[in-house]
């Protein structure tokens, strides 16, 4: 990684700066966390990391940007997808990694990139300094790379309480999806690029980077993360039939989906009659009746257990954790 804001040289010892940004309130023993990075982090010839918490005010971005001035390499982000969004806007066009430990019960960064939820397996990839350039889109100056939604998606995020996540995890979207199968669609007006605008009566639009939802389901089969495109999926059921076979089409992997047409562009506008629930990487945003996405190509180095151009970035990540907690126990006897 060189040039750009950001670029520093490795330590004479071989391992890189770091930091990391963590949700204390997604962390059930913050002390024993710290304990294990910094071991882990020691075992493998790295200095120790700077560490910044998370706040209601600002949930990562600020202390992102303050670890990239301070001269990190890599950012640990250390929560949930909320977390993971903030660290990336404050690293988008710099040259410093970004290092994912999940601790949320989101986690559809995770799941669509192939990392793993595994704390060892995060700090071995960062660790093994495995890395892959991927776009990013932008909502109004906010970032996502994942994606971002307007209609029925955000409802759900809405209806699915936290209790629950934490209790059964990703199932609990579930729950929360059947509270609204049958809300009224909405009128929108979607403008791909310079194209003429097309006019749907619409449960959901999906403006993806990457195709995968909670639980690893890939809705999107040939959304890549580093493709420089964004797909466009606009689902239209109307009915608890039509979401039965939209749902059942998804599972199986199907090319054809029914209900769910799809456009490919750079540039996306969507206009919708009356103001829409919205979010972003699974977080939700003001509600508002428009939702323009643009990508920004190439623009986020991520640390990942497979750098190389797979369609999956998983290939590696299981043997990755088994590195990782040998390191991790190595650590614990030193």
């Amino acid at each position: 990684m060189t040039g750009g804001r950001g670029a520093r040289k490795a330590c004479d010892d071989g391992g890189l700066r770091s930091a990391v940004v963590v949700n204390p309130v997604k962390v059930a023993d913050p002390d024993r966390l710290r304990r294990t990075v910094t071991d882990v982090l020691a075992a493998a010839g790295w200095p120790e990391p700077l560490w910044y918490e998370t706040s209601v005010e600002d949930p990562g971005r600020g202390q992102t940007e303050a670890a990239v001035e301070a001269g990190a390499e890599v950012v640990f982000a250390c929560g949930g997808d909320g977390t993971v969004m903030s660290c990336v806007s404050g690293l988008v066009g710099t040259d410093v990694a970004l290092a994912v430990l999940p601790q949320g019960t989101g986690n559809l960064l995770a799941a669509n990139l192939g990392l793993s939820t595994d704390l060892a397996a995060g700090l071995q990839v960062a660790i093994e300094r495995g890395r892959r350039l991927l776009d990013v889109g932008e909502v109004d100056g906010r970032y996502f790379t994942v994606m971002a939604g307007m209609g029925f998606d955000a409802q759900m995020l809405a209806a699915t309480s936290e209790a629950t996540k934490a209790r059964i995890g990703w199932p609990a979207y579930v729950m929360g999806a059947a509270r609204h199968l049958r809300d009224r669609p909405m009128r929108v007006s979607i403008r791909v690029d310079d194209r003429p605008a097309v006019r749907r009566r619409a449960r959901s639009v999906l403006v993806a980077n990457v195709g995968r939802l909670q639980g690893g389901i890939r809705l999107l089969t040939e959304a890549e993360p580093d493709d420089g495109w964004l797909d466009v999926a606009v689902l239209t059921p109307r009915t608890l039939r039509h979401w039965l076979s939209l749902g059942w089409a998804v599972i199986r992997g199907r090319g054809r989906v029914p209900r769910m047409e799809v456009f490919r562009g750079r540039r996306v506008i969507v206009t919708a009659s009356r103001a829409q629930p919205r979010e972003l990487d699974g977080d939700l945003i003001a509600p508002g009746r428009r939702l323009r996405a643009v990508i920004r190509p190439r623009s986020l180095w991520l640390c990942v257990p497979q750098p190389e151009r797979a369609r999956d970035l998983a290939v590696d990540a299981e043997r990755a954790a088994e590195r990782g907690e040998e390191l991790v126990e190595e650590a614990r006897r030193e």
